[in-house]
Order: C-alpha cells, then sequence, then structure tokens
C-alpha cells in the first residue's frame, strides 16, 4: 500500500506506457492499473477477469518507472497483483498446463532443457524444419509458427558435450579444492586485464547462462566466455544453476520463483566466484532483485544483497576492462534497448559505448530505443496482437536507421527483432544480433586454449 500511495496520478507515465499509447485506455496505462490495485487493496474493486485483464495486458516493460517522478517501483507492484490473481482466480486444466510444462517442467531443469535444445537441432538437422516451412503447416501453430523462422541454428549434442569436455578446469584455474564441484567448466584468461596487478590472480567471472539462453543462444554464451577470457578474465560455468526466476515472478507465481532464487544465490555462494556476469537483460533484472524477493527474511535477505552486489550486466564489467585492440567492422549499427536492462537495471550508456569502440562502426540511434518491442517474455504468444503491433510501429523506425546489424542484448527482444525484419520484409538488407556476438566478430584472433 505504500508503494501504491506513492504514485501521485500526475500522468508522466502515459505517454511511455505502450499499451496506454495503442488503446488510449486510462486502465491500460500504469497509473489506471496502480488506482484499480487501490480500489482492490481498499475492497472497492473484486479482484476479477477484468482485473485480470488489466493486469496481464501490462508488458511489464517498466517504460512508466524512469518516466516516473516519485520514483514508483510499478514492476513490483504488478507481479503482486498478478500473485494475487493467480491465488483467487481458478484457471483451467488447459491453462495451468500450458504454464506448468514449461515454468515447473522444463526452465528450472537445465538437463531437459539441453534435450530441447536437442531435438531442435534434430529438427533443424534432418529436413524436418524445411518439410514444415515448405508445407505451410507452421501457419497453424499461431505465434509459435511465426517465432520458428526466428531461431538461430542450434548447436548439436557432439558440439555441446566436446566443447564441456575441452573447458573442464583444473587446478590452474580452481585453486580451491573443495569448491571444484561447483565449477562445470572454466575458461582461463587469455590477455592479462589492465587491472591484472602482477603476482595477484585475473579477476574470476561466474557466468549465469540462463535457462533460454543457453538452450537458444548456447553459441552466444559460449562468446560471452571467449569475450571476458579476451579481456582478462577467468570464466567460470558454475554448476547447480537453474533459470533465474523472472518468468515465474512475471507471471504470478512468486513461491517457485522464490525457490529458483535460493538455488541460484547457494550456486553462487559455492563457486567462489568475484563477479556474477549474465548476457540477458531480463534475466539481469530479476537476479538484481532477489534482495527485494526476501526482503525481510533474516536468513535470505543478507545472502541474496551480497548475491546482487556481485551481479553484473555484460555490458557493464566490459566497459570496466580492456579488449585487445578490435578489428574494423564496416557497418551500420543500431542499438534495440531490452526494456527491463534500460528500465529495470538503469543500463543503457554501457552497450552504446562498447558498439561504438568498434573500428568502422557507423552507430546510429534509434529513435525510441527505449520503447517495448512487444516480446516481453512471453507476451508475444499470450497476447499476440497487441504485440505485433507494438512490433511494426517499431520497426519504422528501424528501416530509417539503414542499418545492417540491429543489435539487443536479450533473448526475447532478440527473437521479436527478427520476426519483426522477416514481417517488414527487410530480411536481405539487416539481421538482429547479440551484441556480444557482434562483438566477437570484431575480436583480433586469439588462441582460446580452453584447458589446462
Amino acid at each position: 500500500m505504500d508503494e501504491i500511495m506513492n504514485c501521485m496520478r500526475c500522468g508522466y507515465c502515459l505517454p511511455a506506457c505502450p499499451t496506454y499509447r495503442e488503446t488510449g485506455k486510462e486502465s491500460a496505462s500504469p497509473r489506471g492499473r496502480i488506482a484499480l490495485m487501490k480500489a482492490v487493496a481498499d475492497g472497492m474493486l473484486p479482484v476479477d477477469e477484468e482485473f485480470d485483464h488489466n493486469m496481464y495486458l501490462c508488458l511489464g516493460c517498466r517504460a512508466c518507472e524512469t518516466a516516473c517522478p516519485s520514483g514508483v517501483k510499478y514492476g513490483r507492484l504488478v507481479e503482486t497483483a498478478r500473485d494475487i490473481i493467480e491465488e483467487t482466480i481458478p484457471r483451467s486444466g488447459k491453462v495451468r498446463l500450458a504454464r506448468e510444462i514449461p515454468m515447473k517442467w522444463l526452465f528450472p531443469h537445465p538437463k531437459r532443457m539441453r534435450v530441447i535444445g536437442n531435438l531442435l537441432w534434430f529438427y533443424q538437422k534432418s529436413g524436418l524444419q524445411s518439410f514444415m516451412r515448405k508445407s505451410g503447416l507452421l501457419k497453424h501453430f499461431g505465434p509459435m509458427g511465426q517465432m520458428e523462422a526466428t531461431l538461430s541454428t542450434f548447436a548439436s549434442p557432439k558440439e555441446r558435450n566436446s566443447r564441456l569436455k575441452k573447458m573442464i578446469a583444473t587446478s590452474p584455474i580452481i585453486d580451491f579444492p573443495s569448491r571444484q564441484e561447483a565449477v562445470a567448466a572454466a575458461v582461463p584468461a587469455l590477455v592479462e586485464s589492465h587491472e591484472h596487478q602482477p603476482g595477484t590472480r585475473p579477476l574470476r567471472v561466474g557466468l549465469f547462462v540462463g535457462c533460454v539462453m543457453d538452450t537458444v543462444f548456447w553459441h552466444t554464451n559460449q562468446a560471452t566466455a571467449r569475450v571476458l577470457a579476451a579481456a582478462g578474465c577467468e570464466v567460470i560455468f558454475f554448476s547447480e544453476q537453474t533459470c533465474c526466476g523472472a518468468l515465474h515472478a512475471h507471471a504470478g507465481n512468486k513461491a517457485d520463483a522464490l525457490t529458483l532464487a535460493k538455488q541460484n544465490i547457494q550456486a553462487f555462494e559455492k563457486a567462489g566466484i568475484d563477479v556474477m556476469v549474465n548476457n540477458a537483460g531480463g534475466c539481469g533484472a530479476a537476479l538484481k532483485e532477489y534482495d527485494h524477493w526476501f526482503h525481510g527474511d533474516p536468513e535470505w535477505e543478507p545472502r541474496a544483497k551480497r548475491f546482487v552486489e556481485a551481479s553484473k550486466d555484460i555490458s557493464e564489467i566490459l566497459v570496466s576492462l580492456q579488449l585487445p585492440a578490435l578489428q574494423s567492422l564496416d557497418a551500420i549499427v543500431t542499438f534495440q534497448d531490452s526494456c527491463h536492462l534500460r528500465h529495470g537495471q538503469k543500463i543503457f550508456n554501457q552497450p552504446r559505448q562498447l558498439l561504438r569502440s568498434i573500428p568502422g562502426i557507423t552507430y546510429v540511434e534509434l529513435p525510441e530505443a527505449d520503447r517495448c518491442c512487444g516480446s516481453a517474455g512471453i507476451y508475444n504468444i499470450t497476447n499476440e496482437a497487441m504485440s505485433m503491433q507494438i512490433l511494426d510501429k517499431k520497426m519504422q523506425h528501424v528501416r530509417g536507421t539503414k542499418a545492417k546489424y540491429v543489435v539487443t542484448a536479450n533473448p526475447g527482444c532478440l527473437l521479436q527483432m527478427r520476426l519483426g525484419i522477416q514481417r517488414a520484409g527487410l530480411q536481405d538488407e539487416m539481421e538482429a544480433i547479440h551484441i556480444v556476438d557482434l562483438i566477437e566478430q570484431a575480436l583480433p584472433n586469439l588462441n582460446f586454449v580452453e584447458s589446462h
């Protein structure tokens, strides 16, 4: 209630809100939704289907937080409202199953996610993908059929396994034998960081691999390790980490989100790392809010605070280090902000600084780069029409940049921008790419020896 009362009803959030801009309805704005929350809290309105609709129409992009002069933590409010909805409104068996399969049975289980990745690799390599696309059957799968065309090339099971074997670390990396079980693999520093003092070890960075990132964008995680190693870091793939819990929290399932958070905190504590780095804006925002999730918990809040203090986005850490001299890339580049990177983590200058540091790059600022692309976790599936409406307007600005590369820093945004490029008919002119993959393209040829 204190957070609700912080809202002054000034309306600064209205032009920042994608759903208000599209509908013009007060109930589709942050101010309107907060008013509805207050009415429910005061017993003036029930938790009914209308309240449910208004809370879930929100993308959760948190642009309103950046615009708000009172600093209202709207993201926390809407997550709490959704938690109350899920406790109050019964869901059909079909809806529960559609949620529980990914949320309970897939995302929290890395081995199962690897099986999904292997199946998708087989789908691509066996000719089944080609058949599905030529037959037109994908159109019967709705938004999932559209998203299929945006998928990257999946790593084969052999590639995943062989890379892991090469990267298994021994004593030169892990100097505490008791911690070896907490480390799945590691990449040694390839160059000496400018911050590395003689006689001291390099910065030890734990890589948070995520669930979707390590399945759909496995190569990007590998590239992240190589880029960090090129900047003088020891990179640790630490064991027992799991899904960040962001999608669970956004969907009103805070109990499971807390369970996942506890597992990640424990894995971090066992690994003995200096900094934990992630390359997904949405995951990073969730990881940095673990202390809020455990607010008032005498055991877990202090542990969560230490975890949050050690958590960094890849662009945050790279601008503080020194990459080797980069090779020239002759290309026009623009950047689409991940909402949770910009509005949740307040990180927006660092990725632009990194892009401008690449020789040969012509950087063009994307108009309204801070506006949501419509991905918003699984919003482009659950609210397809609104998502596509927002995306198509975004692509009007993207087209005007004439960029070869549309760069972003979040898996959902990356898939959404790829879909937008296809919908706009721009696939022969530009491509969407993760910022780490572009930086790796500019790295000089270094000797990436991944075992000692």
